[in-house]
């Protein structure tokens, strides 16, 4: 199984079965961590971090605070795809695999700049 992230100009697929995408709240200029897992159903949301709070990035009651991380599991259904917007005020989203992270537009080979990316399973032959 493999993660595609699709944009206005291509697809570029991954082969991975977990990953970390990180982003920087534009506000508050803290960051977000997700943990996520490619499986049959979907993407699953595993856990989340947030390294402190602001507007519209609270934790919710359950998060528990460790190593200066608010961290918490949601409870949610496996996804088909993620809409990653970029407002281009806070930097690029970023994945991290096997140690290393990188952002979208140096996963995808172009710039993304404020354009929608869409993160789905890839349709495997």
């Amino acid at each position: 199984m493999s993660l595609c992230f699709a944009t206005a100009f291509g697809v570029k697929a991954l082969a991975l079965s977990a990953f970390t995408l990180v982003w920087t709240h534009s506000i508050a200029k803290v960051d977000w961590q997700e943990d996520w897992r490619v499986t049959p159903a979907g993407l699953e949301l595993v856990q989340a971090r947030v390294k402190g709070t602001g507007p519209g990035m609270e934790p919710p009651p359950e998060a528990r605070l460790v190593d200066g991380w608010f961290q918490w599991q949601p409870k949610r259904a496996a996804m088909k795809e993620v809409v990653l917007g970029n407002s281009g005020a806070a930097g690029e989203w970023r994945l991290c695999h096997d140690g290393q992270c990188r952002t979208l537009s140096e996963i995808v080979g172009y710039p993304i700049g404020a354009n929608v990316t869409t993160m789905k399973i890839c349709n495997d032959p």
